[in-house]
């Protein structure tokens, strides 16, 4: 049974507004994609009500990301986790109203935000990361959802970079409305063998994302594709795969992602050929 495979907005835009959820929906949807990754960048950036009757009469699926831009964090020391928790439970009722499984991002900490942890510094920021995530996890549970918490790579943060570092840390929470997001590009710069971690995440992964390994077109690059579904064939996961890449016309996220050259022909061009390399291997 081919897989749900969606395009993240960001490929094209950032922050999503009303007026361009429409187009680009379109867009997507003669590409072939069957579902839209939707970033909230702000509450209030977009509308769900209407983004569900927009993809509803496109026979299109969504899934919520959440964006952890300066200040959102689960982490005291790195932003305003009362805050940060409202605006999850804000995601969380898009999600609802848009029938997404999850809500996925790297909800720990500002996406770029570094620092040095000792090992008992760690063990305090993850003790802290439970108990702010655990009423997250119930209130995501109470609306049948899961909460899938992303580790990033090195460079974006240094909480949570690998799926065994992700795993010890969410433990408690696993299973009862929290997850994990792999996105393949961080498993390609942390993980020694990006399919066995994949392997390893098991029943808690929650949702994948996918690109190439420079973050552009999916087959351009060096992941073994085929090895990387099987894997997930493995897991049993039938879950949606994601394309995230970015737009470098946007200054702030051009440079949260680090996009300083032109990663594919055109933004157009990286989703066309994601989709037809993926659906070329049977996805």
């Amino acid at each position: 049974m081919p897989r749900t495979i969606a395009v993240n907005t960001w490929v094209w835009t950032s922050p999503l507004t009303d007026a361009a959820l429409e187009p680009l929906a379109r867009t997507a949807a003669r590409m072939g994609y069957d579902a839209l990754e939707l970033p909230l960048e702000s509450v209030g950036d977009w509308d769900p009500v209407r983004a569900r009757a927009v993809l509803d009469d496109l026979g299109m699926g969504a899934v919520v990301v959440g964006a952890m831009g300066p200040g959102r964090s689960l982490l005291a020391r790195a932003g305003d986790v009362p805050a940060t928790q409202d605006y999850l439970r804000a995601c969380l009722d898009a999600a609802v109203i848009l029938r997404s499984p999850v809500v996925a991002g790297p909800f720990y900490a500002p996406t770029g935000v570094t620092w040095r942890l000792s090992a008992g510094e760690r063990a305090a920021a993850i003790g802290e990361l439970r108990e702010n995530l655990a009423p997250l996890a119930r209130d995501a549970a109470d609306r049948g959802l899961i909460l899938a918490v992303e580790p990033l790579n090195r460079y974006e943060t240094s909480l949570l970079n690998t799926v065994g570092q992700s795993l010890e840390a969410l433990e408690p929470l696993l299973g009862a409305g929290v997850g994990l997001a792999l996105d393949t590009y961080h498993l390609n710069i942390e993980e020694k063998h990006p399919a066995e971690a994949v392997r390893a995440a098991g029943a808690a992964l929650a949702h994948v994302q996918v690109c190439g390994s420079d973050r552009g077109a999916v087959g351009d690059d060096h992941t073994d594709w085929p090895e990387m579904l099987r894997a997930l064939d493995d897991v049993g996961y039938r879950g949606v795969l994601g394309l995230e890449s970015f737009t470098g016309e946007n200054a702030t996220i051009a440079v949260a992602a680090s996009v300083w050259r032109p990663l594919a022909a055109s933004q157009h061009d990286l989703a066309a050929r994601s989709i037809a390399h993926l659906r070329a291997l049977g996805a």
